[in-house]
């Protein structure tokens, strides 16, 4: 299975914030969209780091609240892994593992057109085992008459 197809089932919105916001309003961000991670960028469109709620804990642990009146940009990620749609599910669990990452913006021309949870990983290999049981039980319930 391709990021594509992720994408098809999931859909291509994606949550962003502009550099100069604050993290309160990260915060804020968050919480309303019910999220992880966003994606920081100057237009929408392009990826110009991210942050997530992990990211946020670990600025309060270790600055105190004064963070929450920082740019986003005080706590963010400017080196952001990204996967093109074409790549496998298999290439971007590989990546999420090896480099202990949960979102992972999908890109297609240095432009943003998807983000990838491992959520929506964990979600697309259930319905992959369940789709492979419904397949195996009708197989042998078909054979057996």
């Amino acid at each position: 299975m391709r990021i594509s197809d992720v994408l098809r089932i999931k859909g291509g919105r994606v949550v962003t914030i502009r550099p100069d916001s604050d993290v309160r309003q990260l915060v804020a961000l968050l919480g309303e969209q019910r999220i992880g991670a966003v994606v920081v960028s100057v237009d929408g469109r392009s990826v110009d780091g991210i942050v997530s709620e992990r990211d946020v804990v670990r600025a309060l642990a270790e600055r105190g609240a004064a963070v929450l009146d920082q740019p986003v940009t005080a706590i963010h990620t400017a080196t952001v892994h990204v996967v093109v749609p074409d790549a496998s599910v298999e290439e971007l669990m590989r990546l999420m593992t090896d480099r202990r990452i949960r979102h992972v913006p999908v890109v297609v021309d240095g432009v943003l057109s998807g983000i990838v949870s491992i959520g929506d990983v964990v979600k697309n290999r259930i319905d992959e085992l369940e789709s492979e049981r419904a397949a195996l039980t009708s197989y042998i319930s078909g054979s057996t008459r």
